[in-house]
């Protein structure tokens, strides 16, 4: 096959499987792709077997036409190929490949099943047949396929602990549980139901049904809306949207990663009251994703009134960059829903600063649910945005306590 044979035209620039297959309709060779047109085309470069192997180059050169597949994401991409190798065993993803190396992803068959990621090898060894309840794979990398739980944990939260949940656990086995659920990793209570239904998802993913998955999330939804769980149904449709837009995710990071050699300034704000009275602004500064307390400024509220909180995020803002010695920030970071996020993006754009914003959205127990704004940023951020943003609740938190106590020395 030769490059003048693809009509590059027809490969659209979206993620998705390609197929290099032969002359007998066999498969040579699967890959996945964040670009199908670009990845096809590196094919075709004149250093290929030094780029990529001699296998790979007879492979392109016994090829005698390419299938492809798009799909909504990367992550559906990983799954599809999996699936795909597994299928028609590729010489090109099999030959020169220890078996051993594969991974996969195992739902044990326990009460409360672990979703877990183990190496060809380790099957036999720490898993007998009876162990497995579903087996998904073969996946070629290890890192990838890690990156890709993350993101179905972010939506589907799973037990995936080197112990069984299903028997009386230790003291620091508990603590250990404790904590994940405590950070959104695990499922919040031990609802044996409820969990079914999560492995059921998780398994509708790695089995490439995403849409039949969000069908039958979607009656749900409309079922629990109709018997009044309003609560239920919108904990039902946040994960049909995140699903829906998985898209915007994606597993191949080189092309976020910030230069080593700059500063990347995040600012949080946070505004808060005493007693209903006193709103003070605090800032925080997280540079390289390492908190510079010494950038931490506190600002007194002059003009907006207590309870006003768009009032107040705009004086705050006003008052920060007024301080034009101060370095901008590349990102500003604030609390609150889409509303708090168009007024501070209008109140930055009016004010001449080319910071990107974003915002971070609280559950009830104010732990973050979300992040608003820029799906890259967020995604490529999202640890320094979350440390800035809990950051600047805590110093806020804490000036304000200290403010109280004198407040109550000085009246006693």
């Amino acid at each position: 096959m030769k490059r003048a044979d693809i009509d590059f035209k027809t490969l659209p620039d979206a993620p998705g499987v390609y197929r290099f297959v032969g002359t007998k309709r066999e498969v040579l060779y699967v890959g996945k792709a964040t670009s199908l047109r670009d990845r096809v085309k590196s094919y075709f470069a004149k250093d290929i077997a030094l780029v990529r192997s001699p296998l790979i180059e007879k492979i392109i050169n016994d090829a005698v036409f390419l299938e492809h597949e798009q799909t909504d994401s990367v992550l559906e991409a990983l799954i599809l190929e999996a699936k795909l190798i597994k299928k028609h065993a590729p010489v090109g993803n099999t030959e020169h490949k220890d078996n051993k190396s594969w991974n996969y992803v195992v739902i044990t068959n326990e009460r409360f099943p672990r979703v877990l990621i183990a190496r060809e090898r380790e099957l036999t060894a720490k898993f007998s047949q009876k162990n497995i309840y579903k087996l998904f794979g073969p996946f070629p990398s290890a890192g990838t396929l890690r990156e890709a739980l993350k993101i179905v944990r972010k939506i589907f939260p799973f037990f995936d602990s080197p112990f069984s949940l299903d028997g009386v656990l230790k003291p620091a086995q508990e603590k250990t549980v404790t904590f994940n659920q405590s950070i959104g990793l695990y499922p919040p209570e031990f609802d044996e139901r409820e969990y079914k239904k999560t492995i059921r998802a998780i398994s509708d993913i790695f089995s490439a049904n995403k849409k039949g998955l969000i069908k039958r999330l979607e009656r749900e939804m409309f079922a629990s809306a109709q018997k009044h769980q309003f609560e239920k149904a919108e904990v039902l449709k946040r994960k049909v949207f995140a699903l829906q837009h998985i898209q915007d995710m994606t597993l191949i990071r080189e092309e976020l990663k910030v230069p080593t050699t700059a500063t990347f300034r995040i600012e949080a704000y946070d505004v808060a009251h005493l007693r209903g009275a006193e709103t003070r602004g605090a800032m925080v500064v997280v540079e390289n994703g390492e908190i510079n307390k010494d950038e931490y400024r506190l600002f007194t509220m002059r003009k907006a009134k207590a309870g006003d909180d768009y009032a107040a995020l705009d004086e705050l803002l006003e008052r920060r960059f007024s301080h034009r010695e101060w370095p901008f920030p590349q990102l500003i970071v604030i609390d609150g829903g889409r509303g708090h996020l168009a007024r501070a993006k209008k109140v930055v754009a009016d004010l001449g600063v080319l910071s990107d914003v974003v915002s971070v959205v609280k559950d009830e127990r104010h732990r973050p649910r979300e992040i608003l704004g820029s799906p890259k940023i967020a995604l490529t951020h999202e640890s320094a945005i979350l440390l800035a943003n809990s950051e600047a609740h805590r110093f806020s938190i804490n000036r304000h306590r200290k403010a109280l106590r004198k407040n109550m020395l000085k009246s006693a």
